[in-house]
């Protein structure tokens, strides 16, 4: 697994659970990073930690903009989750292609979720990419 994967599980692991803790997103995280000796994760974990509390609401509504059928709270937790970590991803992060912010989001919707979430998170994340990303990240 390569660091930015790591981190992404972690940073995944921190907003799943924080869902189920009455506690700070930060002190989740803290205790999920645990004894990762490795800086640039932590540090990089939390930087996408904080950019996704900071826009937890423009992400959740870019996500819902793109939902068929369904509203954000419906969605299993896993799957929910993935898509803020991608959709954070997709928006904020402008030096990681489309493409693998997508393909890793999928493969951890794959290992966390159910049989069809990699390809749920897969459709969501596409339609965001195709109509909202900013313009200068598809040329990467």
């Amino acid at each position: 697994m390569t660091r930015r994967s790591r981190m992404r599980e972690l940073v995944f692991k921190t907003l799943f659970q924080n869902e189920f803790r009455n506690e700070q997103i930060q002190d989740v995280l803290s205790e999920v990073l645990g004894s990762e000796k490795t800086a640039s994760i932590r540090r990089d974990a939390r930087r996408y930690i904080q950019g996704v509390s900071r826009n937890a609401r423009l992400i959740d509504q870019v996500i819902s903009q793109h939902l068929e059928n369904w509203s954000i709270d419906r969605l299993a937790s896993v799957d929910r989750n993935v898509l803020r970590l991608g959709t954070y991803e997709l928006l904020f992060e402008m030096d990681i292609p489309i493409e693998v912010t997508i393909d890793e989001a999928v493969e951890i919707a794959k290992r966390y979720g159910t049989e069809n979430s990699g390809k749920f998170v897969n459709g969501v994340l596409d339609k965001i990419a195709k109509t909202t990303v900013p313009e200068e990240k598809l040329y990467l």
